[in-house]
């Protein structure tokens, strides 16, 4: 149940931010605007996600997992409903974005943070099988808001899309607090003389390490984090309105986000199956990756016809499946485990700072063309 619990977080979770494509083309339309104006939604909500995700690290460890993210759970639900009486994108940047971002970061960390826990032999197969989420839920959720959109138009999609992603709420209550020794100690430092909010902060800023700085070879690492990520949303931004300037109907331009949500899939099994074998080291897999996947960005604007945008867009999912699958292990090459922490936290901020980017630029530039 808690490996169910984290597949379903996942998906409701990445999984629809990764779908929600389908409604910029509406909100262009709707609202008159400009493809990089309607794209900061994107980028505010997965910017939001990661910056707030060392927040809700430490809010779960100091109320536990299940509440923060049943917490999560209701911020994400409201922040949906309420799009659906937006008539500005200012309403969509605040709902969409900032509250239902935090509501997502809410649910994201903590949940990731838990699965280790409960599972010891097979920790390795079940955090794969939790990822799968994402891939799998990508697969099935473009074209069933293509469905909503068609049906209830985006303001009544999206009040649909509200009670589905409430089953976050569901998530979290599956996540059973987990008594180890770490959390009995955690328990004794409460009874001493610290508030509860200085141990709050506490473990805020011990997430938050940023002496890390000082290690070249993790500056590199991050500055290269940041330009792969500052053009990988880009594509599930954009790809869907890419698709239909090219005449494809509003079903064919959904299903190439159903196909690169299925090859991401595949690609974080066969990826993490080629890491085992030892051939090259974490790094060198990273490097290999985050090269191939801004080769195949480069190739994604010759795609014009259907098959052709396709066959490239199963190509990126390939590639970033593959990235994101190795770029934890490249992290571990570079710092102890005792700062792996504080390592992922700056990171989840580096993507943040990418995804802040990235959209708004190339909507811009789509907006200049």
């Amino acid at each position: 149940m808690i490996a169910l619990s984290g597949f379903m977080a996942n998906a409701l979770t990445y999984g629809v931010i990764r779908s929600m494509g389908v409604f910029y083309v509406e909100f262009v339309n709707s609202f008159h605007n400009l493809s990089s104006e309607v794209s900061w939604i994107a980028s505010i909500s997965i910017a939001v996600l990661q910056f707030a995700s060392p927040v809700s690290s430490a809010l779960s460890m100091q109320y536990g997992a299940r509440a923060v993210v049943m917490t999560g759970g209701v911020l994400v639900f409201l922040g949906t409903l309420l799009a659906s009486f937006g008539n500005s994108l200012v309403h969509l940047y605040l709902t969409l974005g900032v509250l239902a971002g935090f509501g997502w970061a809410s649910v994201y960390s903590p949940t990731m943070a838990t699965i280790p826990k409960y599972f010891i032999r097979r920790r390795g197969l079940a955090l794969g099988l939790v990822l799968t989420g994402i891939g799998l839920s990508s697969i099935l959720l473009s074209p069933l808001f293509q469905v909503l959109i068609d049906i209830y138009s985006w303001r009544g999609a999206l009040v649909i899309i509200s009670a589905i992603v409430l089953n976050l709420c569901i998530c979290g209550a599956l996540l059973r607090p987990v008594h180890m020794l770490q959390d009995h100690r955690h328990g004794q430092a409460q009874a001493e003389n610290h508030s509860k909010c200085a141990l709050f902060l506490r473990k805020l800023t011990s997430d938050l390490d940023l002496s890390l700085f000082w290690n070249r070879g993790f500056v590199m690492f991050q500055a290269a984090n940041l330009l792969v990520c500052t053009g990988m949303f880009v594509v599930y931004v954009h790809l869907v309105s890419h698709g239909k300037n090219f005449g494809l109907s509003s079903y064919e331009a959904a299903f190439l986000m159903s196909a690169t949500g299925l090859a991401d899939t595949g690609s974080r099994f066969l990826s993490g199956w080629f890491a085992d074998l030892k051939l090259l080291t974490p790094l060198q897999l990273v490097a290999l990756w985050s090269s191939t996947t801004g080769f195949t960005m480069l190739l994604l604007p010759l795609g014009k016809t259907f098959p052709g945008m396709m066959a490239l867009g199963v190509i990126y999912g390939l590639t970033t499946g593959a990235y994101t699958t190795v770029f934890f292990a490249g992290l571990a090459d570079l710092v102890t485990i005792e700062r792996m922490t504080s390592a992922m936290g700056l990171s989840m901020m580096v993507v943040g700072f990418g995804a802040l980017l990235g959209p708004p630029f190339s909507g811009k530039r789509i907006g200049i063309n």
